[in-house]
């Protein structure tokens, strides 16, 4: 897949088809306009693109306000797209400039005049431009003016409800990890370094892993007990994960990711782990004494064993 992070003459497009967006998550409904537009251009030998940016806009347009926080770091975003067969993602770079464009302008002058789109395969409720004045007959006009087709993909729906971007922060933020991963077609992962913690865990019995998100604009559920699978390397672990103030512990409020591994004892600080947060299994609680929280960790991986075995 070949990832453009600056439009200039010298890269050029084979008649693309294109959809736009800033596809946070990789949901199922933006995975069903990816593979649209993916079926169409290699039906006709054409170019599959995504138009996204980076930062995302909200981000650019209040910084003060800006709260969003993404299901997907851009890594995380560019690694499932590429799963999916994509050609091409343009990582755009949002800026306040940018931002003032009328719909009519992003479209002529970038869409048509530096990337020559042939297609666009849009959602259902796609809105873009400035103050998203954009909209699906806008870009038909659009289209017959400049000679390309578009096309509106219907809402995609799970148990009735339609997929979004927000609906998924909100379950996640929520600590429901499992209906986020019904909404994503995957489970909700956090990434990153294994970091040097107090190593309270293991002086009661529990080792557990500390990891660096490094981006703080990545979404964390909230704080509590999950059950989680880790891989490290070409490896696929199990474990339970704490996100929180570890209050039976710790006094200093500061929010901790660290998973406890079943049947692990090594030494793996400064590797890099992928975490898939499958279910919550109780919010986080200050227990009287370490026997106390370590009986109920007991009781905690006996669940997460019991729910993994499910899936097998």
């Amino acid at each position: 897949m070949r990832i453009v992070r600056q439009l200039t003459p010298e890269i050029k497009f084979n008649s693309p088809i294109l959809t736009l967006g800033t596809y946070d998550g990789v949901h199922l409904g933006h995975q069903e306009i990816i593979r649209s537009l993916i079926e169409k251009a290699k039906s006709e030998g054409k170019e599959s693109v995504l138009f996204t940016f980076e930062p995302h806009p909200r981000k650019v347009l209040y910084p003060e306000s800006y709260s969003v926080k993404l299901i997907d770091t851009v890594e995380e975003k560019l690694e499932k797209l590429e799963e999916l067969g994509l050609d091409t993602v343009i990582l755009f770079p949002f800026t306040k400039e940018f931002s003032r464009l009328s719909a009519m302008e992003f479209v002529r002058d970038v869409l048509v005049n530096q990337i020559g789109v042939s297609e666009m395969h849009i959602g259902h409720d796609h809105h873009f431009g400035k103050n998203r004045e954009g909209s699906f007959q806008e870009l038909q006009e659009l289209g017959e003016v400049y000679h390309f087709n578009v096309f509106q993909l219907p809402a995609i729906s799970v148990e009735e409800t339609t997929i979004s971007s927000t609906k998924i922060r909100n379950a996640i933020l929520e600590g429901n990890v499992a209906y986020a991963a019904t909404l994503l077609g995957t489970p909700f992962v956090l990434e990153g370094n294994i970091v040097k913690g107090q190593q309270i865990g293991r002086t009661i019995g529990f080792p557990t892993a500390n990891i660096d998100l490094e981006n703080p604009d990545k979404i964390v559920p909230k704080n509590g007990v999950y059950v989680a699978k880790a891989y490290l390397g070409d490896r696929v672990l199990s474990g339970v994960m704490n996100v929180g103030t570890r209050p039976t512990v710790a006094n200093n409020g500061q929010v901790t990711i660290e998973i406890h591994l079943f049947d692990f004892q090594e030494e793996i600080y400064g590797q890099r782990m992928k975490v898939e947060v499958m279910q919550h299994i109780r919010d986080e609680k200050r227990f009287e004494n370490i026997e106390d929280l370590k009986n109920q960790i007991q009781l905690d991986e006996i669940t997460a064993r019991n729910y993994l075995s499910t899936l097998v």
